[in-house]
């Protein structure tokens, strides 16, 4: 037989029973659409991971104090990562030239008749240029693609000083939002505020900013802001030295490794943390470099995506066997039709591969169809995962070769049966 006569019979054999073939279809369509609308989901989840953790730059090491829960509340475990233990840093680290420090307290700011009680933020002089670095926050409007500048954060004003920030200067810089309840869209600059008793003169004034993960638009807010000198801060918001956040940041982006083993012996030392019978040594603080982070979320993603592909393979195994359930029923109902091909002398080769065309066709118009559906389904399960899915380029071929193979695989059996029938005992078939 030739090729088009196997292809023709093939199609003829599958528009026989056209409600059969569409109901084998469908499950296929189904198995297609759900591996491409779960490598979405995965792809989606992979990416939201990046941009997550993308402000920790390639050349930073964020140094936390390690946490534990005590009567119910989560203190810091053993000695508080100290403002001079920061301060100090650079000059004892080699591979560390510089290091962002912050810490968060709460108080009331008054201004005339107005009062707050907001967040106050105690930073470094480089806290802007982290911010715009971070690219976690833009002003409002600002055009897609083109570059931040920490100027570009600012509508009045300026930022305080690494000088400010030593000599615990009694400065601040407010949030847009924070300037607005304050002075009623007055002129903040040169204005005195009280801060806890304290006052405190306003030296700048960020512009309006919004998150750039428009998913996170509605539950956070950048613009209730108020900044302090991370000195000032410790000195108005608390009775005892508090535990500071700090951001390393290495000379070399090749010599992290020899960073981290640094700044835990100086730390160590700090600390007076020794060798326990262990042979382990009970360190107070976490070193987290991006690379860290990263590694950790995508392995959590890489298997999120692993079980949803299982799942959508399992979708597709499901279709498969309705193939074979129907190949088997059509090779039943055209035993009499295989007996008079074999008699007249169709070779048994022929017979597996008009069977065999007939499950691979069927298959195919699956996989186009489920290739449709799944990327019309894309926005859909995006918004059942908080609007991270991304349609995989890869994943349209990769569908379409699955299903391709599921035609194979599932109508091999009933192709090669059809080919073993006996010639004479299938002419006798009623």
């Amino acid at each position: 037989m030739t090729v088009n006569h196997l292809l023709r019979t093939a199609l003829y054999g599958v528009s026989a029973n056209k409600l059969r073939a569409t109901l084998t279809t469908l499950g296929l369509i189904i198995g297609v659409a759900s591996v491409i609308a779960m490598l979405a989901l995965g792809n989606g989840a992979r990416a939201a991971v990046e941009a997550r953790f993308r402000f920790l730059g390639a050349d930073q090491i964020q140094i936390s104090p390690r946490m534990q829960f005590d009567d119910g509340e989560l203190v810091a475990l053993g000695k508080t990562l100290s403002y001079e233990e920061g301060l100090r840093m650079p000059g004892n680290v080699p591979l560390v030239d510089d290091v962002d420090m912050s810490v968060g307290g709460e108080g009331k700011v008054r201004f005339g008749r107005a009062a707050l009680d907001l967040s106050l933020t105690g930073v470094t002089a480089g806290a802007l240029e982290d911010i715009t670095t971070s690219a976690q926050v833009q002003p409002v409007g600002w055009p897609e693609g083109k570059p931040l500048t920490p100027q570009a954060f600012l509508s009045q004003g300026r930022f305080f000083t690494a000088a400010e920030v030593l000599e615990a200067a009694p400065v601040c810089v407010l949030g847009a939002e924070t300037a607005q309840d304050l002075f009623g869209g007055d002129n903040p600059i040169g204005a005195t505020v009280w801060v806890k008793r304290e006052r405190c003169l306003v030296i700048g004034a960020l512009t309006e900013l919004e998150s750039t993960d428009e998913a996170q638009r509605y539950t956070t807010n950048p613009n209730k802001t108020f900044y302090l000198p991370i000195s000032t801060a410790i000195r108005w918001l608390y009775e005892t030295e508090p535990s500071v956040n700090m951001t390393a940041h290495v000379t070399e982006a090749a010599q992290m490794d020899r960073a981290k083993a640094q700044i835990t012996a100086y730390l160590r030392d700090r600390h007076a943390i020794t060798r326990g019978a262990d042979g382990l040594y009970p360190d107070d603080f976490n070193l987290t470099t991006r690379k860290d982070v990263l590694g950790a979320q995508q392995e959590a993603a890489r298997t999120f995506s692993l079980l949803l592909a299982a799942m959508a393979t399992v979708s597709l195994g499901v279709g498969g066997i309705g193939i074979m359930n129907v190949m088997l029923v059509s090779v039943t109902e055209r035993t009499r039709e295989i007996g008079v091909r074999l008699a007249i002398g169709a070779r048994a080769r022929d017979i597996v591969l008009q069977f065999l065309l007939e499950a691979v066709i069927i298959s195919v118009i699956g996989g186009v169809l489920g290739v449709l559906v799944g990327i019309l389904s894309i926005p859909l399960a995006a918004t059942l995962n908080k609007g991270i899915a991304l349609l995989a380029p890869d994943s349209i071929p990769l569908a379409l070769a699955i299903a391709l193979l599921t035609g194979v695989v599932f109508g091999l059996y009933p192709a090669l049966r059809a080919a073993q029938l006996d010639p004479i005992e299938a002419l006798r078939y009623e």
